[in-house]
């Protein structure tokens, strides 16, 4: 007999599911990264390189977890699909960490920089300096949480409107470019630097945070109508739009701004807007831009719960996290108690600049090690009937996706040891809890 409490009704159709991958790439990053990109990687020449590698790179991982997504797509598929592939010990660990610290906080930084740009517009004085601004990032955090608690339909319809915006407002950016490259100001020209190799692995962490973020559309496999067709349309639609769109709005920011101003800018598109358009310009860029980080915010609460209900099934969370309103298929407390942690990080974090080294150096190797599971969903199913999408090239290009991915680690472990240090005590402790946790759970369950 079917558990209808715990049940997850595939409602997603194939543009929702690329409307949240899209989404859960382009978030924040791409406004403000790219000044950080610019001042590791030295160069133009190397700037623009470590986009095409971050881009290629991409596209090679939505390949792999296309093929991943499209074997096993059940809720909560990133836990589930490491748990079998390897250990539920494992599983739990990296979802330890990138719930709390990749997710979390992750998502406060986020939602604290789209006030940063929405700030300035704002007359009452409430909402100025740095408690107004955590004030402003609280209530966009609970603006969101009521919507995708209504329902998921409805947070997928609100979901589709801002990603559709976001799009449009990335593209006229690019064409912005494109139209006035001799607007750059003679004070932001130089000349030409030599070409850095090390400074695109730095480049590169940056690089890669922007990237990121579609893997995390596993989550939500048992949500997609038709999966082993529509999910790795979805995926690879979604990152390859991504690819595009970033090449095309860097190409506006240089030929607009100049490369050394990219380099100097602090809210890049904002600034860029500013220099052809004016104040005007620049106000409705910001506006655009805390759209945008809304539509981030949306698809990540969309999506996370779904991680809780996997892990509650292994007994690694309470069951009371597994719960689904059966009309609005939302897991309420497990939405609740994220929303929660965000807020919590929220009051507690530092500036954007100083969490992406200690997002990035875990968040890589979470990446990496799920999509090793490629390798031995391969192996264990080399015997049954499977028509679904498959890696073009394997195991070629889902082994050159997971050593870039080491390759980012390494970097972010160079740039910033106690950042690596800190997240990586922060990943083993999640071990002793998941004993705890299982131990008690099962207790219950008895």
């Amino acid at each position: 007999m079917k558990d209808k409490i715990n049940d997850i009704e595939p409602k997603l159709g194939l543009f929702d599911t690329t409307m949240i991958v899209v989404s859960l790439v382009i978030g924040i990053g791409i406004f403000r990264t790219p000044s950080l990109v610019a001042n590791a990687a030295g160069s133009e020449s190397a700037f623009f390189l470590a986009w095409v590698i971050g881009g290629v790179i991409a596209l090679f991982g939505g390949l792999t977890y296309a093929e991943i997504g499209c074997r096993k797509p059940m809720a909560g598929g990133y836990y589930k699909i490491v748990s079998e592939s390897f250990h539920p010990a494992l599983a739990f660990m990296l979802n330890w960490i990138g719930i709390i610290l990749v997710q979390g906080a992750g998502m406060a930084a986020v939602a604290i920089l789209g006030s940063e740009y929405i700030q300035p517009f704002i007359p009452l004085d409430f909402f100025q300096g740095e408690t107004g601004l955590q004030w402003l990032a609280g209530m966009i955090i609970l603006l969101l949480f009521l919507i995708n608690f209504a329902g998921l339909k409805m947070g997928a319809r609100v979901l589709n409107a801002i990603t559709v915006i976001k799009i449009v407002m990335i593209l006229l950016f690019s064409l912005l470019g494109l139209l006035a490259p001799e607007v750059a100001p003679v004070a932001v020209k130089a000349e030409p630097s030599a070409f850095n190799f090390a400074g695109i692995g730095i480049a590169l962490i940056s690089v890669f945070y922007t990237c990121g973020g579609y893997q995390s559309i596993m989550n939500m496999g048992g949500d997609v109508i038709n999966p082993r067709k529509n999910f790795p349309r979805a995926v690879i639609g979604g990152v390859a739009i991504i690819f595009f769109l970033y090449l095309s709005i860097n190409v506006g920011y240089v030929a607009v701004l100049g490369f050394e101003g990219v380099k100097s800018a602090n809210l890049i598109a904002a600034d860029m807007a500013e220099v052809v358009f004016g104040e005007v310009g620049r106000r409705i860029v910001s506006v655009t831009i805390f759209i945008s980080v809304l539509g981030f915010i949306n698809a990540t609460l969309m999506q996370l719960p779904r991680a809780y209900h996997a892990m509650a099934q292994d007994d690694a969370v309470p069951r009371l996290f597994m719960k689904v309103n059966p009309k609005t298929q939302v897991q309420e407390f497990a939405l609740s108690i994220f929303t929660g942690l965000v807020l919590f990080f929220i009051i507690t974090q530092g500036k954007f600049d100083q969490i992406i080294n200690l997002v990035m150096f875990n968040d890589t190797l979470i990446l990496a090690t799920a999509a090793a599971a490629i390798f031995v969903l391969r192996k264990k199913m080399k015997d049954e009937s499977y028509n679904g999408f498959k890696v073009p090239l394997y195991p070629v290009i889902p082994a050159v996706f997971i050593l870039f991915l080491l390759i980012v680690s390494f970097n972010a472990l160079l740039e910033n040891p106690m950042a690596a240090l800190v997240s990586t005590l922060f990943l083993l402790a999640g071990f002793p809890i998941f004993l705890l946790l299982r131990k008690v759970n099962s207790k219950k369950d008895q």
